[in-house]
C-alpha cells in the first residue's frame, strides 16, 4: 500500500527531527576551527586532539570497563531471578515480585541516585572506612537499575516455553541443571541477550545514578562531558560521538544481516538447539538413566548469590592492588587546568615527574571535576568522597572554615607561596592565610558585539536594561549572579541581608526580562561566537574563550563596570584528605613558574602569582588587550575585592533568594 503525501510528509518531518542533530555534530566534527557554530573548512584536526586527551580516552576506557562489567553481571543475576520468579507457584507472590522489579524502571533516576549514595555513605561510616564510594559502588548501583530491564526481557520468554520440554528432558534422565543449560536456555536466548544489549546500553549512557555513585580517581564519559562545560564542550566530543555513532550503525548493521540470513541456515541453528535425545544418549551411556533429585530453589539462589559476589569482589580486589602507589586525589572545576590538549602543558604529568625527581617516589594523580561550589561541598559534607585537594571559590572556603572542613596548611612544605601577591592575602575568606593558597581570580564585566552595539551605549550595567537591542540581551541563570547585575546597577549591597532590597532587585530583573532573549550559562559561548545575542553579562577570563572561536562578521569586546563581582579560587586541603605532606607538595608545584603561567594562559582568569604577572612572556603570550582587563589595577585590588566580593549566606537566606529567583524564572 503507498503512502499518502501527507503522510509521507509526516514521516519526513519525524525522520529531520530525529537524524538533524546528529548530522549537525557529524559535520563540526569536522571543522577546522574550534566554533561549535561556525564551520570554516574541513579537517581531521578534532579527531587527533582526540586522540591526545588522555583524560578523555581514560572516561571512554572507564566507561567500557563499567557497562560491559554491569552488563555481564546483571545478565546472570536478572536470567536466574526470572527463572525463580517464573516458577513461584503463589499467583499474588508472582505479582508482588513483578511489582517490586518495576519499581527501579519507574523511580526517577535522582532518587535512585540519592538513595544509593546515602546507603553507600552509611555503610562506609558503619565500617569506618575513609571513602564509601569508587568503583565498586558505582558498579553495584548500575547493576541495580539494570537488572530490571534483563528480567523485562527474559521473563517474556520463560511465559511463551513450552514449560514440558523441560519436564520432558528430566522425565529422560536430565539432571534439572542440564535441562536448564540444554533446553530452556535455548529458549530463552534472544531475551538474554536482548537484555544484555539493553543493560549495556542503559549503562553506557547513565550519568544522574553515576554522578551521585561515583567515586575519585573513576569518572565516566557522561560526567566527564558534563564537568567540561564549566567552559564549553570542545569539537573533540563532536568527534567521539561520531566515532561511538558509526560504530552503533556498524552492529545494527551487522545484525541486521545476521537476522536475514538464508532461511535454510536459521532452520539448521533452530534444530540444534533440540539436544533432548543426545542428552538422553550421554545420561544411558553414564548409566545414569534414573532421574536424579532436582537443585533445591534455596540452592539456586545461594548459588547465584555467592556467585555474584564473587565476581564483584574479583572487580574491587584487581580495581584495589592494581594501585599500590601513593595517589593523590585533586577535586577541580572542569576545563580549569591545562591539561595537554591542543599541545598545551599538561599539568598532571609534569607534576608526576617533578615528583619523582624531588622526592624519587612515583605516584599516581586521580584527577575529577566537578561542575558548582555546591556540588563539591555536597560531596565532601556526605563523607562519599575522599580528596586531597579541591579548588573551591572564596564564599565557599568560608563556609567550609567555619564547619571545620579544612585543614589549616603546612608553608614550610609550600616554600612557592612567597610569589603570592601580597594584595592576595589576608582576603575576608580566610584572614590569617591559614586554609587556603590562591588558584585564579577574575571578575564579570559585559560581554557585546561590537557590529550591533553602539559604543556609547557601552561602559556600565545599563547597557543589559536597554530596550534598543531588545532580544539580543543575556542574562545569568543563576541566582546569586543574575541579581548582582541588577544589584551594581541600583547601587545596592550585594551581600545586603535586606530582603527588601533584595526585591527591589528583583523588581528590576523583572523590568528586563521581557528584552532578555535566554537565561543562560554554558549556552553563551555558541550564541556569543555564532552573533545570535549582542549583549552578555559573564566571567573576564571566559571572554577570551569566545573571541578565539568567533565567527568572521563578528566583532566581540569587553569591558568592566565600576561595581561588579570580584571572585578568587583558592586551592585548599579537605579534612578528609589522605596523604597531606603530597597534597601540599602539589600545591607547591602549582605555584612554580612554569605550571603557574601554563594554567594562567590556558584557562584565561587572571594569576595572583607574581611570577605570571611580572613575566613578560606571559604578557606576549597574552596580548596587551588581555593583561589590560586581568591586571587593571592589582596595587588597588583588595580593595575592590573586599567591598564587591560575594560572601556567604544562611541557608535561610539562601531560600529566601531561590524563592525570589523562581519567581523571576515564572514570571
Amino acid at each position: 500500500m503507498k503512502m499518502k503525501p501527507l503522510a509521507r510528509i509526516y514521516t519526513a518531518l519525524i525522520m529531520l527531527f530525529l537524524f538533524a542533530p546528529i548530522a549537525i555534530l557529524l559535520i563540526f566534527s569536522f571543522n577546522e576551527a574550534k566554533s561549535l557554530s561556525v564551520f570554516s573548512g574541513t579537517s581531521l584536526y578534532w579527531y587527533r586532539e582526540l586522540l591526545k586527551d588522555r583524560e578523555t580516552l581514560n572516561a571512554v576506557r572507564n566507561t567500557l570497563i563499567l557497562a560491559i562489567s554491569a552488563a555481564a553481571i546483571s545478565t546472570v543475576m536478572g536470567t536466574a531471578a526470572s527463572v525463580g520468579i517464573h516458577r513461584l507457584r503463589r499467583r499474588w507472590l508472582r505479582t508482588a515480585m513483578d511489582t517490586v522489579t518495576n519499581i527501579p524502571m519507574i523511580n526517577p533516576d535522582i532518587i535512585t541516585g540519592i538513595s544509593l549514595m546515602l546507603m553507600f555513605v552509611f555503610v562506609g561510616r558503619l565500617f569506618g572506612a575513609a571513602t564509601s564510594l569508587n568503583f565498586a559502588t558505582m558498579l553495584i548501583a548500575h547493576i541495580t537499575f539494570c537488572l530490571p530491564y534483563v528480567i523485562l526481557q527474559v521473563l517474556p520468554k520463560l511465559q511463551q516455553m513450552d514449560n514440558s520440554l523441560p519436564e520432558a528432558a528430566m522425565d529422560l534422565g536430565c539432571t534439572p541443571l542440564r535441562a536448564f543449560l540444554k533446553v530452556e536456555i535455548p529458549e530463552i536466548m534472544p531475551g538474554v541477550i536482548t537484555g544484555m544489549i539493553m543493560a549495556f546500553t542503559l549503562s553506557l549512557d547513565d550519568f544522574v545514578i553515576s554522578y551521585f555513585t561515583a567515586g575519585n580517581g573513576f569518572q565516566t564519559l557522561p560526567i566527564r562531558i558534563y564537568n567540561m562545560t564549566k567552559k564549553t564542550v570542545t569539537p573533540k566530543m563532536y568527534a567521539l560521538s561520531t566515532i561511538i555513532f558509526f560504530v552503533i550503525l556498524a552492529l545494527l548493521i551487522l545484525t541486521n544481516l545476521i537476522d536475514t540470513a538464508p532461511e535454510s541456515e536459521r532452520a539448521d541453528k533452530a534444530g540444534a538447539a533440540a539436544t533432548t535425545a543426545n542428552v538422553v544418549k550421554e545420561n544411558t551411556a553414564s548409566g545414569r538413566q534414573k532421574r536424579q533429585k532436582p537443585i533445591s530453589k534455596g540452592a539456586k539462589i545461594a548459588a547465584a548469590s555467592i556467585s555474584a559476589v564473587l565476581v564483584i569482589g574479583i572487580i574491587v580486589i584487581l580495581t584495589v592492588t592494581a594501585r599500590q602507589r601513593p595517589i593523590l586525589n585533586v577535586y577541580n572545576w572542569g576545563e580549569y587546568i591545562s591539561d595537554g590538549s591542543e599541545d598545551s602543558y599538561d599539568t598532571i604529568k609534569e607534576f608526576k615527574a617533578w615528583y619523582q625527581e624531588n622526592y624519587g617516589e612515583t605516584i599516581d594523580v586521580n584527577y575529577s571535576t566537578f561542575a558548582s561550589n555546591e556540588d563539591m561541598y555536597s560531596k565532601l559534607a556526605s563523607g562519599a568522597v575522599s580528596y586531597d585537594i579541591i579548588i573551591p571559590s572564596d564564599y565557599m572556603i568560608e563556609r567550609m572554615i567555619q564547619e571545620d572542613m579544612l585543614l589549616p596548611l603546612d608553608f614550610e612544605n609550600i616554600p612557592n607561596y612567597q610569589y603570592i601577591g601580597e594584595n592576595f592575602r589576608d582576603l575576608y575568606y580566610d584572614p590569617d592565610n591559614l586554609y587556603s593558597v590562591p588558584y585564579t581570580y577574575s571578575f564579570v564585566g559585559v560581554i557585546y558585539n561590537a557590529n550591533v552595539v553602539d559604543e556609547e551605549d557601552t561602559g556600565d550595567w545599563d547597557l543589559c536594561w536597554n530596550d534598543k537591542y531588545s532580544g539580543n540581551i543575556l542574562q545569568f541563570n543563576n541566582s546569586r549572579d543574575a541579581f548582582a547585575t541588577a544589584q551594581y546597577k541600583l547601587g545596592i549591597g550585594v551581600n545586603s541581608t535586606d530582603k527588601a532590597q533584595w526585591r527591589e532587585a528583583l523588581a528590576e530583573l523583572k523590568r528586563q526580562s521581557p528584552l532578555v532573549k535566554s537565561y543562560v550559562m554554558d549556552e553563551i559561548y555558541n550564541m556569543m561566537e555564532s552573533g545570535e545575542a549582542a549583549i552578555a553579562p559573564y566571567y573576564a577570563g571566559d571572554y577570551f574563550t569566545m573571541v578565539e572561536a568567533q565567527a568572521d562578521d563578528v566583532d566581540l569586546q569587553f569591558y568592566v563596570p565600576e561595581r561588579t563581582n570580584y571572585f578568587i579560587d583558592a586551592m585548599c586541603i579537605p579534612n578528609c584528605c589522605q596523604n597531606k605532606e603530597l597534597a601540599e607538595a602539589f600545591i607547591n608545584f602549582m605555584l612554580e613558574e612554569e605550571a603557574a603561567i601554563a594554567n594562567a594562559e590556558y584557562i584565561c582568569y587572571g594569576c595572583p602569582n607574581s611570577l605570571v604577572y611580572e613575566s613578560e612572556e606571559y604578557a606576549d603570550d597574552m596580548g596587551e588587550e588581555a593583561m589590560e582587563i586581568l591586571y587593571p589595577d592589582l596595587e588597588n585590588f583588595n580593595t575592590k575585592y573586599n567591598e564587591f566580593a560575594y560572601r556567604n549566606f544562611d541557608s535561610d537566606f539562601l531560600s529566601f533568594i531561590n524563592e525570589l529567583w523562581e519567581e523571576l524564572k515564572i514570571n
